[in-house]
Formats: C-alpha cells, sequence, structure tokens
C-alpha cells in the first residue's frame, strides 16, 4: 500500500484477550496490573513511530452464586485478666446473609456481645481489605481499613444486641483471586474494644463482585479502545517519506 500525499489513511485492528483469569486493572501501594495497545510504524531508514494507549481490563466476578450467598458466621470469647486476676469475659457472635456484594450493596449484620468484665466496651464493624503481592518468590501484604460504624457502650454486665445493623459497600475495586501475582481481599471485621486489653475480633471473608451487564472480555476490550484510540494520532507526515 502506498501512502500518498495529502490522504488520510485508517487501519482498524482488533485483538481477542487470552482465556483464564487475568488480573483486573489495579493500583496499589506495592504494585499494579496494566494493560496497553501499542500502535507503531516501522520505515526504512527512519526512527520507528509507535503511541501507547492504556485500557482496562475487568475479570467479572459474579456474586449470585450458591456459595457466595449463603450466610457466613463466626463467634468468639475473651477472658479479661487484671493484674493476672481474672475479670470476667467478653463474647461477640455475629452473622450476614451473605458474603458477596456490589458496590453500593448494604451489608445487613446481626450481632450480639456480652461484657461480664468491669470494664465498659465498644462494639465495631469495619470493610477492610487485603492486598498481598507477589513476586520472585517474596510477599508482601498491605491492609486498609475502608469503612467503620460503631454501636453503643456497653458496661459491666450488660449486652448488646445488632439486628439488621448495616455498613455500605462503597466504591471497591472487585476482589481478585485467580491471579498468581497479586490477590485482592475483603472482609468484615467485627470487633470489640476492650481498655487495657487486646481488643476481640471476628473477620468475616467478603467478595467484592462486580455488577452484572458486564460483555465478554474482547468485546469490552474493543470497546475501550475504539473509545480511546486514534490511529491518526501517529503524526504521520505530510509527505511519504
Amino acid at each position: 500500500v502506498i501512502l500518498r500525499p495529502g490522504n488520510k489513511y485508517e487501519y482498524k485492528f482488533g485483538f481477542e484477550l487470552p482465556q483464564g483469569p487475568l488480573g483486573t486493572t489495579f493500583k496499589g501501594k506495592y504494585g499494579s496490573v496494566d494493560y496497553w495497545v501499542k500502535a507503531f510504524l516501522e520505515r526504512p531508514s527512519f526512527p520507528t513511530q509507535e503511541i501507547k494507549k492504556r485500557f482496562e481490563v475487568m475479570d467479572p466476578v459474579d456474586v449470585n452464586t450458591p456459595e457466595l450467598l449463603s450466610p457466613v458466621a463466626a463467634k468468639k470469647e475473651k477472658k479479661v485478666t487484671c493484674m493476672f486476676i481474672p475479670d470476667g469475659r467478653v463474647s461477640v457472635s455475629a452473622q450476614i446473609d451473605r458474603k458477596g456484594f456490589c458496590e453500593g450493596d448494604e451489608i445487613c449484620i446481626n450481632a450480639d456481645f456480652e461484657n461480664t468484665c468491669s470494664r465498659i466496651v465498644v462494639p465495631k464493624a469495619a470493610i477492610v481489605a487485603k492486598h498481598t503481592y507477589l513476586a520472585n518468590g517474596q510477599t508482601k501484604v498491605f491492609a486498609q481499613k475502608l469503612t467503620c460504624v460503631r454501636g453503643n457502650h456497653i458496661i459491666s454486665g450488660t449486652s448488646e444486641s445488632w439486628r439488621g445493623k448495616t455498613i455500605r459497600v462503597k466504591k471497591l475495586k472487585p476482589s481478585i483471586l485467580g491471579c498468581n501475582i497479586l490477590r485482592v481481599e475483603y472482609f468484615l471485621q467485627i470487633y470489640v474494644s476492650v481498655p487495657g486489653s487486646k481488643k476481640i475480633l471476628l473477620e468475616l471473608p467478603l467478595v467484592i463482585g462486580s455488577r452484572s451487564g458486564i460483555g465478554s472480555r474482547s468485546s469490552s476490550m474493543a470497546s475501550q479502545t475504539s473509545s480511546e484510540m486514534s490511529w491518526v494520532d501517529l503524526n504521520l507526515p505530510d509527505a511519504p517519506e
């Protein structure tokens, strides 16, 4: 094909993403997962011209599976001491009606707290993100508390129950569980702060999914590249060289 001066030439290309688990586009404290398309023009005796455009990949996470629609529950009890003298106990049990959620969902918490120690304790709940990076045989972990709610103070000899207390899932990247270099996990922590002692903590696993209606990965990529990429951005010279 001869590129004649004064004319505009466009060439459209299509690519299909490989099958198998791909890491969703992600940027974190210790690393990132990025994807891009590179277009280049090779010319004999002249430097190659090239341009790169990034695009996003999202591996769909379906939260409507039987496993993720099942309730999750846990309970724990802690004996409290004061100067090595027994000082009662604090117990907590909690349940959520399912494990899988999407952005904007409300997590409904049912929990029971009992305090028989001499101190005033405070029940709380939080969504926590855990990023695990794996490279060259080494592992780094970064954890961050994202959203928190709290209940009323529980004085000695009393108890409190949460029935339908909610915490909202804000804008979060979907869980990444099938990638061999990165894991993005979420947990609902329900814990009781005990003055002068370690808190008692329950950790219920969460899976954050993508909204329904996501097409195939190849069509997703095509839409991204068509909306972002202009092949005339290659700055072709006015006259052929």
